[in-house]
């Protein structure tokens, strides 16, 4: 199993700089991971480090919260689709969530997909702040909101992915919505894992570190 093209190259610190973008990226093309993911004042600077590479470029929306206004969050879409974003990674608003305001939610989720179009979009539902039942709803939601994936976690949440949530969004989701897990996916043995499990693509900050192990 190529680890490299299901990794999803991620830098979102407050700290990073132009620098530190190029750096990503220049790694991404070195060890040819599906995509960089960063915040979308960097997206300019990703898009001409990467020009002609087969790298893709995600930006991340209403992150790391999800409590913005869904007219903004559209609105940064909008940005970042127009900046040259190929996926999207958003926060569904958490609150909203477990309110149980499923149908706002799902709204909002929509709004922001009619705008990607064919491109993708990643829900963030931020597992470690759910409870079962709410992570059972957001599967539910996710799926009829016509986003392309569910994703388990920002990173600067309280805990990142598990394998369990990854078992239970496997369990819940149709085929055709795929898992992302990010968070604390720092190994080799951890990455593989969440493939085994079911998903499909890796957000992580530690993918050279993951890709340089030895295969176990």
């Amino acid at each position: 199993m190529e680890l490299a093209q299901y990794i999803d190259h991620t830098l979102l610190k407050p700290t990073a700089t132009p620098a530190d973008i190029r750096k990503l990226c220049s790694e991404a093309r070195e060890y040819e991971f599906h995509a960089v993911c960063v915040n979308s004042s960097h997206l300019a600077l990703a898009g001409k480090e990467l020009r002609e590479s087969e790298v893709a470029i995600a930006a991340v929306i209403g992150f790391p919260l999800g409590a913005m206004g869904s007219t903004v969050k559209v609105f940064e879409t909008q940005f970042c689709i127009d900046q040259g974003a190929d996926e999207i990674d958003m926060v569904l608003n958490i609150g909203w969530l477990k309110s149980g305001m499923h149908e706002q939610v799902k709204d909002e989720i929509s709004r922001i997909k009619e705008i990607t179009g064919s491109k993708i979009l990643k829900v963030i539902i931020e597992s470690c702040y759910l409870s079962e039942a709410e992570k059972e709803a957001a599967c539910a939601i996710v799926a009829s909101s016509g986003a392309d994936f569910i994703k388990t976690s920002t990173g600067f949440g309280t805990g990142g992915a598990t394998f369990e949530d990854v078992q239970l969004m496997k369990r819940l989701l149709p085929e055709s919505v795929k898992i992302k897990a990010s968070g604390g996916i720092k190994d080799h043995v951890t990455a593989r894992k969440y493939l085994e499990l079911g998903a499909s693509r890796l957000g992580t900050s530690s993918g050279i570190a993951i890709v340089s192990e030895t295969n176990p």
